[in-house]
């Protein structure tokens, strides 16, 4: 009875939360605020709440919603004057201490006191804004006082500007002080986060192609991230004015969302606001070009990719102008008819333009784009030949009039909404998150954000223009039968890498030469370069030494020391292991099946990813992928077929690996479900005439760019190939998914048109004959308890129709790891990418939690400021994988490699020396826990246990050896796991970027132009 009371009181606070009944009324008064309006969204099941603030105008938007993930963000307008990203500057140089917290980097000094599961800044095309999210009420307060504060009353000194913008500088300040400091010391460079970052942004010919396409298309809005040629431009006055005139509440929006009280809220928002006088607010509406008159072509260069093939370099594409984004139910409708034109391998654009040839895959503008005040729709490609380029358009055309003419089967549109319906109901742990990023770019141009959330009623009206006929056809003849368009290429350049580096040099040496001219001599100017670089150094150094006390924290005692266990049952049925986890999931079941492989050889494991690839690409003997297409979205939320591995919890040296399987459906289309996913595993047809075509056609699109994939995630494939000379797991994986991958992807890509890749097809019948194979397979199944039943019995009927019989493989010797302590792989990047890792002990081990806790201490009291602070890096730091017993250090968009290096060895020694504070240790723990108690997905829950083993146990105990860490311990494992280590030679290093004289022969050099498929 007691209970019953509970749980009603309960589910009456949490309709209280979203109530209207219980939300103040419209024009009501409220610390400072005067709410609009509100509104219900049951589909969401939340409330909106409209308010401004009456003295300033500041708007503001809390969702009330009973979600314990609680959102915060505060944004400012922010179109860019002019190419020198001075917004991204400030975005950085706002963080780096303010009025009530004069601290250097109060945002990153806050990382370890605050059990936030997300802290981030985003600077967009014409916004700023600055999001968080934590369950813990005070760590809200504190985090929202520091945000606030650093927007409104940042410091801005002329050394934040230095350090994080634009500066010149000797290479190695400290180095060239001494006598034997080399001419590379002394050599005078460009430095700074945001310059690097850039020049590492500008690296990546997708983010080139895209950045350059905004300038075209749009030119009244400037690069906000700032094009590095520019960005030396920039002025530490005209930074400060730009602050003054756009991060003012009268230019603010903030967004609150979840089940904190909105009255606590507009207390702290208003005590922070009252400081300031309403300013008039810009009208101006950012707009692209008018196309009306006729067709454009622009062209530009481009570096060219070596892992691609060199007569499949160009990328191109036309766009046209669409309407105004504020008419939601027209843009909804747009982004619509994107999704049938150009959303899967049946799609009319993807048939007409990749699968017939013209190009490899869609270009990275390709679709509808409903950021800004006008909407712009693009179709392009990748991978296309020169010979080819003029008939992009015509084809285009060509496809577009053939579906206006036969029109939209209702099918493909249901199955689109049903998507939408799915994404609904699924209950994620950062869906406030994921609210601030859907509204928060069209609420800065204009769109209300009400529409933005009235999802069901945009639907209504959706179906309701449908019903009247023609209305998605009439979409295409209104604004795409018609030749105003931009046509964008570019072409690569053999010498785009070296034109980059040339232009840099002749800048610099033009800023050395008038900084010369000003100071009364070059060797005056050097003087003052290398002062500011040494004062620059004074006050990074005072980071390690300053007084904290005025940033608040939260503390180890509000962490509880048991958590609530994730309920599991284990059942069995005809032999298949199941794990049954039961909970509310808004109808929807969540499934997963691992078939563990014994004996697997090299060449078919390096393979599962193509496989995975191609059996939802070349549909089955009876159906085509476009139908079969058509059944995944009515029938799923999406399923998966991808390689799993696993260390085990109790030996990170041991390792068990096979294939996974995933999906979601409604409760009722669970059986559906299975049998897609049967139908794809078995009945994919690799032997039709078309199957080595398409397989090669997919090959070419991994190939197609993968140098960016690489560059956005460098210090991940660094680490990767490091990790995987230590152990079996780290191995398996950089097979998979790391730089073999990548050469084994781009030789298979780059084999002759000839070859019918006949080889590969009979490996990937081979896996296809493993994938299901009996006696090995464990399934786990996330469900609300009334739909266990009905899916146990859906489970059975699957089961019984695969294979019984177990996978044989012969028993093979396990490849061995390289040996090579250093590895280096030449790529076409301005900056580097690094890792060092070393082996560490098992997730069970009680040296686990200290190794945790030391990464964080290295990351946060060490390797930040010198990584990234003194050394330029954007950034670098310490980690340590509990399940995989690896520990290592890490760079990002590195200009100073060498340095780095130098850095993370000598790591180790730095903590054994380091006399520890009981605060410091506190903070460490801190940060541990905002992963180890970050929200979970409903179907996240009980994973640890199905895909690697590791009990609730197992993560009670490591929870309380996290809590009971002594700095005596950290000490223990620094030694040991790192200086003791490093002196065996236990260590694997790995570095990515472009090939200079410090890669003498101590290092091996591992090639990747790869053009003939050897």
């Amino acid at each position: 009875m007691l209970r019953n009371t509970a749980t009603s009181a309960a589910g009456a606070a949490r309709r209280a939360v979203t109530e209207l009944a219980q939300c103040p009324k419209t024009g009501e008064k409220l610390h400072g605020f005067t709410l609009l309006r509100s509104k219900h969204v049951p589909e969401l099941k939340l409330t909106a709440l409209h308010l401004q603030h009456d003295k300033t105008g500041a708007d503001y938007l809390h969702i009330a919603r009973d979600d314990s993930n609680n959102v915060f963000s505060i944004g400012f307008q922010t179109n860019p004057p002019d190419d020198t990203g001075v917004p991204h500057i400030l975005e950085h140089t706002t963080l780096c201490g303010s009025q009530k917290y004069p601290i250097r980097d109060p945002f990153f000094k806050m990382l370890p006191r605050t059990l936030s599961n997300f802290m981030n800044a985003f600077t967009a095309s014409d916004h700023t804004f600055y999001p968080f999210a934590t369950t813990n009420a005070q760590d809200f307060k504190n985090l929202m006082s520091v945000y606030m504060d650093a927007t409104l009353h940042p410091l801005l000194k002329s050394t934040d500007f230095t350090q994080e913008g634009w500066r010149i500088g000797p290479e190695n300040p400290q180095a060239a002080q001494t006598s034997e400091a080399t001419p590379d010391d002394k050599k005078l460079v460009f430095k700074g986060v945001v310059y690097n970052e850039m020049k590492g942004q500008m690296s990546d010919a997708g983010y080139l192609f895209y950045i350059r396409f905004q300038d075209e298309i749009f030119p009244d809005i400037n690069n906000s991230g700032g094009d590095p040629h520019k960005i030396t431009d920039l002025t530490y006055e005209q930074l400060r004015e730009y602050h003054a005139q756009h991060y003012h509440p009268s230019n603010a929006k903030i967004f609150t969302y979840g089940d904190m009280s909105l009255e606590e809220h507009l207390k702290e928002v208003n005590a922070r606001l009252n400081a300031f006088d309403k300013l008039p607010g810009s009208q101006i509406i950012h707009r692209p070009i008018d196309l009306s008159s006729g067709p454009r072509e622009h062209v530009i260069s481009g570096p060219l990719d070596p892992l691609v093939a060199p007569d499949r370099q160009f990328k191109t594409s036309v766009s046209w102008i669409m309407g105004d984004t504020s008419d939601v139910l027209e843009s909804f409708s747009l982004a619509l008819l994107s999704t049938l034109l150009m959303d899967g391998y049946g799609s009319p654009l993807y048939r007409g333009l990749v699968e017939s040839g013209l190009g490899t895959d869609f270009s990275p503008n390709a679709g509808y784009d409903s950021s800004g005040k006008i909407g712009i729709f693009s179709v392009g490609l990748t991978g296309v030949q020169e010979a080819d380029m003029p008939r992009l358009k015509s084809e285009v055309h060509r496809i577009l009039k053939d579906v206006r003419e036969t029109g939209f089967d209702r099918t493909k549109i249901d199955g689109s909404l049903h998507q939408l319906e799915l994404a609904l109901k699924h209950k994620t742990a950062n869906f406030g998150m994921s609210l601030l990023h859907r509204v928060k770019s069209k609420w800065f141009t204009g769109v209300d954000p009400f529409d933005s959330l009235a999802w069901n009623d945009t639907i209504t009206a959706f179906e309701a223009k449908l019903a009247e006929g023609d209305y998605l056809d009439g979409l295409i003849d209104k604004y795409l039968l018609n030749d105003n368009t931009l046509t964008f290429t570019m072409a690569p350049s053999a010498t785009f890498s070296e034109d980059l580096a040339r232009e840099e040099q002749d800048r610099l040496a033009a800023k050395i030469k008038e900084a010369s001219e000003n100071a009364g001599g070059e060797a005056e100017a050097r003087k003052r370069f290398e002062e500011r670089e040494l004062e620059l150094l004074v006050e990074q150094g005072k980071s390690n030494t300053e007084d904290l006390s005025c940033l608040p924290t939260v503390h180890v005692q509000d962490i509880p020391r048991g958590k609530e266990p994730v309920q599991v049952r284990h059942d069995t049925a005809n032999g298949v292991k199941i794990q049954w986890h039961e909970a509310p999931t808004n109808g929807l079941t969540y499934f997963r099946a691992v078939n563990t492989l014994e004996n697997l050889p090299d060449d078919l494991r390096e393979l599962i990813p193509l496989f995975t690839d191609s059996i939802m690409r070349l549909g089955t003997k009876d159906m085509s992928m476009e139908q079969l297409e058509d059944l995944i979205k009515l029938k799923t939320g999406g399923m998966s077929v991808g390689y799993h591995s696993t260390p085990s919890p109790t030996d990170f040296h041991l390792a068990t690996e096979g294939i996974i399987f995933a999906g979601m459906a409604l409760d009722r289309n669970v059986p559906a479900m299975f049998d897609l996913l049967r139908k794809l595993i078995q009945e994919t047809d690799f032997d039709s005439p078309e199957a080595g075509q398409r397989i090669r056609q997919l090959l070419q699109a991994s190939a197609d760019g993968v140098v960016n994939d690489i560059a956005s995630s460098g210090h991940q494939f660094a680490r990767g190939f490091a990790e995987a000379g230590l152990t079996r797991n780290a191995w398996l994986r950089q097979q998979i998914g790391g730089l073999s991958q990548v050469k084994l992807v781009t030789s298979l890509a780059n084999r002759p048109e000839s070859d019918g890749l006949v080889d590969v097809i009979e490996k990937l019948k081979r896996i296809q004959q493993l994938a299901l194979a009996g006696g090995n397979i464990r399934t786990a199944l996330t469900c609300g308890a009334e739909s266990v039943e009905q899916n146990a019995s859906a489970l059975t009927k699957f089961m019984s129709s695969i294979p019984t019989q177990s996978a044989t493989l012969p028993a093979t010797q396990p490849t061995s790891f390289a040996k090579d302590i250093k590895s280096f792989f030449p790529l076409p990047y301005q900056v580097y990418y690094g890792s060092l890792s070393l082996p560490t002990a098992s997730y069970t081990s009680k040296e686990g939690a200290p190794l945790q806790i030391l990464a964080q201490l290295l990351t946060h009291k060490h390797l930040h400021h010198e990584i990234r602070e003194k050394g330029g890096a954007y950034g670098g730091g310490a980690y340590s994988r509990p399940l995989d017993g690896l520990f290592g250090f890490y760079s990002y968009r590195d200009p100073n490699p060498q340095n780095t290096l130098g850095i993370m060895r000598n790591a180790g020694q730095w903590a054994v020396d380091k006399q520890w504070t009981d605060r410091d240790i506190e903070e460490a723990k801190i940060s541990v826990f905002q992963s180890v108690d970050a929200p979970r997905s409903v179907n996240e829950e009980g994973m640890g246990l199905f895909l690697s083993g590791i009990t609730e146990e197992m993560k009670q105990k490591r929870r309380e050896q996290l809590l009971d860490v002594s700095k005596d311990q950290v000490r223990d494992v620094a030694q040991q796991y790192i200086v003791d280590a490093l002196k065996k030679g236990d260590e694997r290093v790995a570095f990515l970027g472009e090939k200079r004289p410090w890669v003498d022969g101590t290092w091996t050099i591992h090639e990747m132009n790869i053009k003939n498929g050897d």
